[in-house]
C-alpha cells in the first residue's frame, strides 16, 4: 500500500498556538458522525449535538428494536426543525457480528487465570464460569492459542469493562477460554470478535435485510454501513438488494473495514462502495499495535485519491465517561484531519457516553485546529499529479475552481449541482474554503406521479470534508437561461452572507453550468 507522510503546513508560530480559537458558523470542514443511543435520543440533547456540528446521525442496529430507533428519529426529525441544521441519516447493518447474551443482565465479574466456556446454548444463564453466544460455528472456527474479545462496545482487553480470552481446548460445539484479564461485563449484550478468524455468516443478513427494508426504506437513509465488509462482492450484493427497495437505489454504501480480510481486498472494495468507514476498535485487535497506523494513512491516501469519503471511527474513547479527552486522543483526532479524513465517527461516546454534546464540540474545535494547518499545496499538488493528464472534463473545471480560489482567496466556493457529483469532485482537492453546493432539484415522474429529487443528494454531501449542502428552489433548472442562474446565486449568497461565511468585498469562486459549457467565474461582492 501507497502511503503519504504528514500533510503539515511549516513552520508554525509559537505564539500562533497560545491565540483563541474564533468562533465561525461552521465548526469545522472534516464533519461528524455520531451515533444515537440512551444518552442521545432527547429533542434537547440531539438539537445540542446538530449546533455542536454532529452532520450525520448512525443508528446502530446492533442493539434495540427499530421501534425503538424510530423514536429517536422524530426526535432527531424535531431537533432539525429547530435547529434548522441538515442532518444525514445512517443505517448501520449488524452482518456477521458475534454476541453473548446475557437475558437476566446481571453483571458478570471473570477474574484473570480462571477458565471460561463459550456455549452456543442459548437457554443457558451468562455466568462467571458460562457465557452463551449467537452462533454455533464458533468451535469450528478457533484453535488452541487463538485470542478472543468480548466487550460491551468498547474493547481494548485491558479496560474493565472488556476481557481477553485464549482459547485453550474446544470440547464440541463449546470452546473453553483462559481469563487474561480481571474485568465485569454489564448490560443485556456484549460483542465477540475472534482475531484473525473467518466467520462463515453472510455480510448482510436476513435481519439486516428485513431491517432495510422495512425502516430503512419508510426513512429514506442517505447512507448504509455495511458492517464487516470483507469482499467487493458484499458491497455489490448490498447495491443489488438495495436497488430493488423504492427510494433506496439512491442510498450511498460506506462499507466498514473491520478485519485482516477486509484490508487484505480494500482496493476492490474501495472501487465498489461509495465510501470506507475504518472501523479502528475490531481493526485494532486484528492487526498487531504498530501497524495500525500505517493501515489508517495508506487507506486514507487511497481515499483520497479515489475522492471517495472516508470515515475514522474510536479516537476519543476516554470521553465516554470524561469531559476531556486524553492527550494521546487530541493527538490521534488531528492526526487524522491531517492524513485525509472527511469524517469522525464517535459510537460509545454519544451513544451511551456523558458528555455527547461536549464530545462533538471538543472534536469539532480539534478539526478545526488542524485543518488551519493542513499543507492544502501539497495535497493539491499531489492529487493533479495522480489524477494525470488528459484530465476529464469535469475534473478540469473541479480543479480550476478549487486553484482559482486559492490564488484569488476566496472566502467560499459556490457550486451548482444536480446530482452532487461536480460539488464532491471540488472537495477532493481539499480547498480551504468552504465549498457551497446548491443542489438543483430534477423533475421526475415514474408515470403515476411527479417527484423532484435533490434531497437525497443534498444530504449525502454531509459527510464529505468542506461540503455544505443547500438545496435550491425547483423553479430554478440546473441549466438555464443567466437570469434564473443569477436569481439561485443570490439565493446562495445571502445565505452566505446570513450564515456569516462571505462578507462585503469579499470574493467568490462559482462553478456552473450554462448551456452545455461548464463555468468557473469570479465575483467580488459589493457592500
Amino acid at each position: 500500500m501507497q502511503s503519504s507522510h504528514l500533510l503539515l503546513e511549516e513552520p508554525i508560530r509559537m505564539a500562533s498556538i497560545l491565540e483563541p480559537s474564533k468562533a465561525s458558523f461552521f465548526p469545522a470542514m472534516t464533519k461528524i458522525v455520531g451515533t444515537l443511543g440512551p444518552r442521545s435520543r432527547s429533542v434537547e440533547v440531539l438539537s445540542g449535538c446538530l449546533k455542536a456540528g454532529m452532520s450525520v446521525a448512525r443508528f446502530d442496529f446492533s442493539w434495540h428494536d427499530p421501534e425503538y430507533h424510530q423514536e429517536t428519529l422524530e426526535n432527531l426529525k424535531a431537533a432539525v426543525k429547530l435547529t434548522k441544521k441538515l442532518c444525514a441519516v445512517m443505517l448501520d447493518t449488524v452482518g456477521p457480528e458475534l454476541q453473548v447474551v446475557n437475558k437476566s443482565e446481571k453483571a458478570i465479574s471473570l477474574e484473570a487465570d480462571a477458565t471460561v466456556i463459550l456455549t452456543p446454548d442459548e437457554g443457558h444463564e451468562a455466568s462467571s464460569n458460562l457465557l452463551p453466544i449467537n452462533f454455533d460455528g464458533l468451535s469450528k472456527a478457533v484453535k488452541k492459542g487463538d485470542t478472543i474479545f468480548i466487550g460491551q462496545y468498547l474493547f481494548t482487553g485491558s479496560e474493565t469493562t472488556s476481557v481477553w480470552l485464549e482459547v485453550s481446548e474446544v470440547q464440541g460445539n463449546d470452546v473453553v477460554c483462559v481469563i487474561k484479564n480481571t474485568a465485569t461485563l454489564t448490560g443485556a449484550l456484549f460483542t465477540l470478535h475472534a482475531s484473525q478468524i473467518r466467520i462463515e455468516l453472510p455480510t448482510l443478513s436476513d435481519k439486516d435485510k428485513e431491517v432495510i427494508s422495512s425502516w430503512g426504506v419508510k426513512n429514506k437513509i442517505d447512507f448504509l454501513s455495511l458492517s464487516y465488509t470483507r469482499h467487493a462482492e458484499d458491497v455489490r450484493y448490498a447495491r443489488e438488494f438495495l436497488s430493488k427497495q423504492g427510494d433506496l437505489y439512491q442510498t450511498q454504501i460506506f462499507a466498514k473495514i473491520e478485519n485482516i480480510e477486509g484490508l487484505n481486498h480494500f482496493d476492490e472494495i474501495l472501487q465498489e462502495a461509495d465510501g470506507i468507514i475504518l472501523s479502528r476498535g475490531n481493526l485494532g485487535i486484528d492487526l498487531p499495535p504498530e501497524k495500525v497506523f500505517l493501515f489508517q494513512k495508506a487507506a486514507l491516501y487511497k481515499c483520497n485519491v479515489a475522492g471517495k469519503p472516508a470515515v475514522v471511527t474510536r479516537v476519543v474513547d476516554s470521553m465516554t465517561d470524561n469531559l476531556r479527552p486524553t492527550r494521546a486522543e487530541a493527538t490521534d483526532v488531528a492526526n487524522a484531519v491531517l492524513d485525509g479524513s472527511d469524517a469522525i465517527l464517535l459510537g460509545a461516546e454519544t451513544l451511551r457516553g456523558l458528555y455527547p454534546v461536549e464530545t462533538i464540540s471538543t472534536v469539532g474545535k480539534i478539526c478545526a485546529e488542524a485543518e488551519k494547518v493542513f499543507n492544502q499545496d501539497l495535497y493539491f499538488k499531489k492529487t493533479v499529479k495522480y489524477v494525470g493528464e488528459p484530465m476529464t472534463h469535469l475534473e478540469s473545471i473541479a480543479s480550476s475552481a478549487v486553484r482559482a480560489a486559492i490564488k484569488v482567496k476566496a472566502s467560499v466556493i459556490i457550486c451548482f449541482t444536480s446530482s452532487g457529483r461536480a460539488a464532491r469532485l471540488i472537495a477532493k482537492y481539499r480547498p480551504t474554503m468552504p465549498v457551497l453546493s446548491v443542489v438543483i432539484p430534477r423533475l421526475k415522474t415514474n408515470q403515476l406521479k411527479w417527484s423532484f429529487s435533490g434531497a437525497f443528494e443534498a444530504r449525502q454531501s454531509l459527510i464529505v470534508r468542506g461540503l455544505f449542502p443547500m438545496l435550491a428552489d425547483p423553479r430554478h433548472p440546473a441549466e438555464s437561461t443567466s437570469a434564473t442562474n443569477e436569481s439561485v446565486l443570490k439565493v446562495a449568497l445571502d445565505h452566505g452572507k446570513a450564515s456569516g461565511v462571505v462578507k462585503p468585498h469579499d470574493r467568490v469562486v462559482v462553478c456552473q453550468k450554462v448551456g452545455d459549457a461548464s463555468v468557473v467565474k469570479i465575483i467580488e461582492l459589493e457592500d
